[in-house]
């Protein structure tokens, strides 16, 4: 349970908060700016909602309200975030889908955070997770003390935001075995949980929903049924289409990680970041940037998410090992970490870029080039 001391914070936004917890949930890290969208919404919110619909757009969004300053959350358009808000006012679920790296999570964990200020009634989806997760299970030892009753009963997540009135997030939906997932039906539709042992029949207050991600790369893992589809409404956010858009996205959540975990170096230059994320894009569509020449592809996917971990292991390292200044010799290793991490064939995938597209290039990019080089 946090202290006092871990959740004081300071004005401002991520990195503010003075804590000893490694990752504050949205509705502490962002506590300001949700109290001043509070204080001056005006506008009608659903049963069970902190903020208004306006209000959440323009938590997620970005902008200013009074005095504070509201710091984007997601970087694409807005019409997107629109969809996902109606649907989660309406009695139907929402499920965010998109490649690895398209802000799912952190779209779902936001959204939870301004509705209903708690985006922690999780459930994470694995090859492991069972229906008790999602259901409930038992304290054992007071089961065979006393019996069924309410107080041996141990709630879920999903028990406890029926019962709250809140949003749950489930992740990675599709990591789950079919039948678990088929739990959830009765749920959406009924909006009910049944305890046979107990006689109870857990009715949901207003103001619950859920919101489940799922990522395209898993859809041949399992599946969800068409029945289990049919509860949800599906939003697909897209990948960074353009390179402006990678960068602006890249680079402010490479500041918001080095502040959160101190690390003690400079935000890499804009340059740097470009010049990853032009890596990344171009590898990934299989082409350069001007399409004058096409590339092979590497196995895995290269998404937004990994661009930013490139660039937070090059400021970890720059700050412990370098001159406090993220170089090109710090982001070589976290390059040929992220392209060559499914398949050793993929090295030679990253070679055959560095010599026929970075080395050419020349200027800039060749000492990012002589880096590569050292390692491969």
């Amino acid at each position: 349970m946090a202290t006092k001391k871990d959740t004081q914070k300071a004005d401002g936004g991520e990195g503010s908060v003075k804590s000893d917890v490694l990752r504050e949930p949205a509705e502490r890290l962002y506590a300001s700016e949700l109290d001043a969208l509070a204080a001056a919404d005006k506008f009608e919110k659903p049963t069970g909602w902190r903020l208004s619909p306006k209000a959440v757009l323009l938590y997620i969004m970005g902008g200013k309200v009074g005095e504070t300053n509201i710091t984007p959350k997601y970087v694409g358009a807005p019409r997107i975030v629109e969809i996902a808000i109606a649907t989660l006012a309406t009695d139907r679920a929402l499920l965010l889908i998109g490649e690895p790296g398209t802000a799912k999570s952190w779209l779902s964990e936001h959204l939870a955070a301004a509705i209903c200020n708690d985006s922690q009634l999780l459930v994470q989806g694995t090859a492991g997770t069972t229906e008790e997760q999602i259901r409930y299970t038992w304290n054992y030892a007071l089961l065979l003390a006393e019996g069924p009753s309410p107080k041996a009963l141990v709630p879920s997540p999903i028990h406890r935001a029926l019962e709250a009135g809140k949003l749950v997030r489930f992740e990675e939906i599709t990591r789950c075995p079919s039948e678990v997932q088929d739990a959830l039906i009765t749920l959406l539709s009924e909006k009910v949980l049944t305890v046979p042992e107990l006689g109870l029949h857990v009715q949901a207050k207003r103001g619950f929903n859920v919101i489940a991600t799922a990522n395209t790369r898993d859809r041949g893992v399992n599946d969800m049924s068409a029945a289990l589809k049919r509860r949800f409404n599906i939003v697909v956010l897209p990948v960074p289409s353009d390179i402006d858009t990678e960068v602006a996205i890249v680079a402010r959540r490479v500041r918001e990680i080095g502040s959160s975990l101190q690390l003690p170096a400079a935000p890499p230059a804009e340059e740097a970041v470009r010049r990853v994320v032009q890596v990344f894009q171009e590898l990934r569509r299989g082409q350069t940037i001007d399409g004058k020449q096409k590339l092979k592809s590497p196995s895995g996917v290269l998404s937004t998410a990994e661009a930013i971990s490139v660039l937070g292991n090059g400021m970890a390292l720059a700050g412990h090992f370098g001159t406090g200044r993220v170089n090109d010799r710090d982001l070589a290793a976290g390059l040929l970490g992220a392209v060559v991490k499914e398949d050793s064939k993929d090295a030679a995938v990253f070679v055959e870029y560095l010599e026929n597209v970075m080395k050419k290039r020349g200027g800039a990019w060749e000492s990012l080039y002589m880096a590569c080089k050292e390692l491969v």
